[in-house]
């Protein structure tokens, strides 16, 4: 069977879309050029054009400057947005490049420049272009990954915006289980906001080709040295068995469904079982803990691991590996059970499975004493 044709957004599907953003009276889109953020920036003008009280678009192109071409794409959307009528400013990635890692730097890189635009212009919204294409491809990421239930859910239409720690530990985090039921935000948290993520690709393609609006092509979207690119090469074939963008998506939806629902069960856990709670330590009735289904008992576990350690969460395999421990110690009489993970220490004490604060590595004070000892002689 051939495959549809797809057809452009309209101005009232463009009302839908970006639907109750229009109570915010800045908002930062974020604009590269591509087709995705290029149409992102089009479906905005022509969906404000039909508010009366219009909130001001900001366009920012953040210029990474690893391509040639990057200058002169963001000088074609800086005209762009001057026919839209949308402000624009053009960023700028200064000082050495890492020869490793690129990607996940200029990620950091884009993060760190977005936020301080968005700040700067008075703003808590910055609107990127992730597609229906997009979540597909990060739920075969984290597949690859190992990730669990939470990772797989992937991304959310809104969420706050990573600082510099979390951005750049999140390979790690899409493979925890979560320890917070959820995001929590301050009031003055700088939220991602994506309107386009249940809309396919190429109907963003269409509605710039009907507009007769160009855009530019980033060849590292199909450079095979990235996981995503390699990945991307293989939708066609997937699609062909039946597991397309869509279903690939509706799997991430009803994950992140599943995933509230356990959440909420965990929450109930921890009123029950958690009988000392405190910043640094904390205790459980054991027999309780024990009981409790696998997947509560080990996201309970995670969660107070990352609230009375001082490494943040813990990887999911390493969770995992914990509380398999725990469970076959519950029965044993030898010693005390004893293990450390994420800076905090797990024991089980009599009827009780304490968790606290680990105590600096002895290991770091000794390097620390002898680095002071060492600059002491260099100056005797």
């Amino acid at each position: 069977m051939p495959a549809q044709r797809s057809t452009a957004i309209s101005v009232s599907e463009a009302k839908t879309i970006f639907s109750g953003l229009q109570e915010y009276p800045v908002l930062v889109l974020a604009v590269s050029g591509g087709p995705d953020s290029t149409a992102l920036m089009v479906l905005a003008a022509r969906w404000r054009e039909g508010l009366k009280a219009k909130p001001k678009l900001i366009a920012v192109t953040v210029d990474h400057g690893l391509r040639k071409e990057s200058k002169r794409e963001a000088a074609a959307v800086a005209r762009l947005a001057r026919k839209l009528k949308i402000a624009h400013r053009t960023l700028r990635w200064r000082g050495r490049k890492p020869t490793s890692g690129l990607q996940q730097a200029a990620r950091l890189a884009r993060y760190r420049l977005l936020g301080e635009a968005t700040r700067k212009a008075g703003a808590t919204h910055i609107l990127t272009a992730h597609t229906l294409d997009d979540q597909a491809e990060t739920v075969l990421i984290r597949l690859c990954r190992g990730s669990g239930l939470t990772g797989l859910g992937a991304m959310t239409k809104m969420s706050p915006l990573p600082t510099a720690t979390q951005a750049s530990s999140q390979l790690r985090r899409s493979d925890v289980a979560r320890v917070d039921g959820g995001e929590r935000a301050g009031s003055d948290t700088i939220y991602l906001v994506r309107p386009l993520l249940k809309i396919p690709k190429g109907r963003l393609v269409e509605t710039l080709r009907a507009a007769g609006i160009p855009y530019a092509e980033d060849p590292s979207n199909k450079d095979p040295r990235f996981t995503r690119a390699r990945l991307r090469g293989l939708m066609g074939t997937l699609a062909a068995e039946g597991l397309d963008v869509g279903r690939l998506a509706r799997l991430a939806q009803r994950l992140r469904r599943a995933d509230a629902a356990i959440e909420a069960a965990v929450d109930r856990a921890m009123n029950m079982v958690v009988e000392l709670p405190g910043p640094t330590s904390v205790a459980l009735e054991a027999r309780q803990f024990f009981d409790l289904p696998a997947e509560i008992a080990l996201r309970l576990l995670g969660r107070l691991v990352a609230q009375t350690g001082d490494e943040g969460p813990a990887e999911l395999g390493k969770l995992e590996t914990l509380n398999s421990a725990l469970e076959a110690a519950r029965n044993t009489t030898e010693g005390r059970f004893r293990r450390t993970l994420a800076g905090a220490v797990v024991t089980i004490a009599g009827p009780h499975i304490m968790i606290e604060r680990a105590p600096p590595r002895r290991r770091n004070l000794l390097t620390k004493r002898g680095a002071r000892q060492t600059r002491h002689a260099k100056t005797r």
